[in-house]
């Protein structure tokens, strides 16, 4: 998050509401929510910019790294949407790949990696 802003990183705006699942089959689960997701990730793009200044300008390190858990934050929540999308269309709904055991395999090995434990 840039200093310069006053609203904490994890507050939520209007358009940060997590959209109900879609029922159409073709492409990513998150389609959708694209606009959303794009959103948040130009978000985080401009908090890590924000937190490169902080560097250049040798700010307070608690300051840089309460940013840079402020970045993370927002990343694991695109990253959750995303597999909320996945685990509702692809898992629950049936409309990925193999059976019922291979999309629950899969989709906890992605949250293993999201955890850094896979």
């Amino acid at each position: 998050m840039a200093p310069s802003r006053n609203a904490p990183a994890s507050d939520p705006s209007p358009d940060d509401a997590t959209p109900a699942p879609t029922a159409a089959v073709e492409g990513p689960g998150y389609r959708a929510s694209q606009a959303q997701i794009l959103r948040r990730l130009r978000r985080v793009e401009g908090q890590i910019l924000g937190v490169a200044r902080m560097v250049e300008e040798d700010r307070y390190c608690i300051d840089v790294l309460t940013q840079i858990s402020a970045v993370q934050a927002a990343l694991d929540k695109v990253a959750l949407g995303l597999l909320d999308a996945h685990a509702r269309r692809r898992v629950v709904g049936g409309h990925g790949p193999g059976t019922v055991e291979e999309r629950s395999d899969e989709l906890m090995a992605a949250v293993g990696r999201l955890l850094g434990r896979g």
